[in-house]
């Protein structure tokens, strides 16, 4: 029977990062993001959403990368390093991670927008955008023709919006 517990300890080390893995970025942060939410404290929220979207780009890392990542022997131990240092409110890793380099990214208004593809302008002529398309009308049609087309759209915007309104009133 004591060879048996060996053994059973023995497969325990050589797993730990297999067994420790899931309580370390699921099961204690699912446990402390419940606690969380039931505080008022937005301190918590923040630590806990933080770490949620780290797990997440993690997550994706691994994905896209798996075929790279299966060389590197010791990553299993670095995420599990990575993320316990993430987790733990000691280190405050998670709102480190975020105030130096996601929220730069995501909240700096000078980062690309990925959305805006620019029409193709040939070298004379103006860039071809809102204002300059709303300059060209009032130059053409002038500024009560202007006003009118905004009161127009406005008028059939509010008529869809009382529209939805009547269709889905219970």
């Amino acid at each position: 029977m004591g060879s048996g517990a060996a053994s059973f300890f023995q497969v325990l080390l050589n797993n730990f990062d297999v067994l420790a893995w899931p309580v370390v970025s699921l099961v204690y942060p699912l446990y402390a993001s419940i606690r969380a939410i039931e505080t008022k404290s937005p301190v918590d929220d923040q630590q806990w959403l933080t770490y949620w979207v780290l797990y997440s780009m993690i997550t994706l890392f691994e994905l896209t990368f798996a075929k790279v990542i299966e060389w590197i022997p010791i990553w299993a131990y670095a995420k599990l390093i990575l993320t316990c240092w993430l987790v733990i409110p000691y280190f405050s890793g998670a709102a480190y991670v975020y105030e130096h380099y996601v929220r730069p990214f995501f909240v700096n208004q000078q980062t690309i927008n990925i959305w805006y593809v620019p029409r193709k302008k040939d070298i004379f002529s103006k860039p071809n955008d809102i204002l300059t398309a709303a300059e060209q009308y009032i130059a053409e049609n002038g500024t009560e023709a202007f006003q009118k087309m905004i009161n127009k759209a406005d008028k059939s915007r509010n008529e869809v919006h009382l529209s939805y309104e009547e269709d889905y009133r219970y």
